[in-house]
């Protein structure tokens, strides 16, 4: 099957915002605001994972935790969420916008955990950055 990507809406962006909020809802309610900074989610995401508050059993909770370090990648590298549907199936990633570089942020720290791996985010963070901007240098703009 050839590759598909399209712009996530309808049930796809309902499902990928339902994971946000689960995780944006670790913070008090009037403190919901600091998800908007790539500190305070980074911040979050370590606190959680640090105090062990999902079990390695807990897939979709592990993956919510991918969605919210994809809008961390999106606002730091100027990313763009898509719906990418291949022979793996249908999954939300991001795309630098003009390129063919794919991000696909749901699974990278639930992987990690069911596998019985810390998962450092700032180390995370800062390796995938780089990655995506060592590929960017690289890459020819799509016409």
């Amino acid at each position: 099957m050839e590759q598909r990507i399209e712009f996530l809406a309808g049930d796809d962006a309902l499902e990928v915002e339902e994971r946000r909020k689960w995780v944006r809802e670790h913070f008090e309610p009037e403190a919901q605001h600091k998800y908007e900074t790539i500190e305070d989610k980074l911040r979050l995401l370590k606190i959680i994972l640090k105090e062990r508050w999902i079990e390695p059993h807990e897939t979709w909770k592990l993956q919510s935790l991918g969605i919210t370090f994809g809008d961390i990648l999106l606002q730091k590298l100027n990313l763009l969420w898509v719906m990418v549907e291949d022979e793996h199936g249908r999954d939300p990633a991001l795309i630098v916008p003009g390129t063919s570089i794919i991000v696909y942020p749901l699974t990278v720290i639930s992987k990690r955990i069911e596998r019985g791996e810390s998962v450092d985010i700032q180390d995370l963070y800062e390796g995938l950055c780089a990655l995506v901007d060592k590929r960017k240098a690289l890459e020819e703009p799509l016409q």
